[in-house]
C-alpha cells in the first residue's frame, strides 16, 4: 500500500501489458482494457496528471487515442517510440522529507490493482 500526500500527482503508465492487453492491437486486431483500469482511472483526482508511455510508433497513436477516448481513459500526454528496456524515474525529495518518486512493477496483462491511501499529514 502506497502512502501518498494530498498534493496533486503525476501518474506515469506504460500502455501495453499495464493498462491494455500486451500486443492485443496486433494479436486480436484491437486493444482491450485490463481489469481494474477503468475503476482506477475513474478514481484519479482531476488535478492529477497522467502520462502514458509506449513503444508503439507514432503512426499507431491515432487508433490508441481513439480507443482511450471511447473507454473514457483520460491522459494528458502520450509519448511513443519509447525503448523497451527499463524505465527509470528520478525525482528529488521535498525538504520536508516527503518521498516524491515511486515505482510499481505489475505482472504483464494482470489486473491493475494499485492500492494507495492519501495521508493528509504528509
Amino acid at each position: 500500500m502506497l502512502k501518498l500526500s494530498p498534493l496533486a500527482k503525476t501518474w506515469i503508465f506504460d500502455v501495453d501489458g499495464t493498462i491494455v492487453k500486451h500486443n492485443g492491437h496486433k494479436i486480436d486486431g484491437h486493444d482491450t482494457l485490463l481489469e481494474g483500469v477503468k475503476v482506477f482511472f475513474d478514481n484519479l483526482a482531476l488535478e492529477d496528471k497522467v502520462i502514458l508511455l509506449t513503444a508503439r510508433k507514432e503512426h499507431e497513436l491515432e487508433e490508441l487515442k481513439l480507443f482511450l477516448k471511447n473507454n473514457n481513459i483520460r491522459y494528458d500526454y502520450i509519448l511513443s517510440d519509447m525503448p523497451v528496456g527499463e524505465r527509470i524515474l528520478v525525482n528529488d525529495k521535498k525538504p520536508s522529507g516527503l518521498s516524491t518518486a515511486y515505482a510499481v512493477n505489475k505482472e504483464r496483462d494482470e489486473a491493475l490493482d494499485i492500492k494507495y491511501v492519501v495521508d493528509k499529514n504528509l
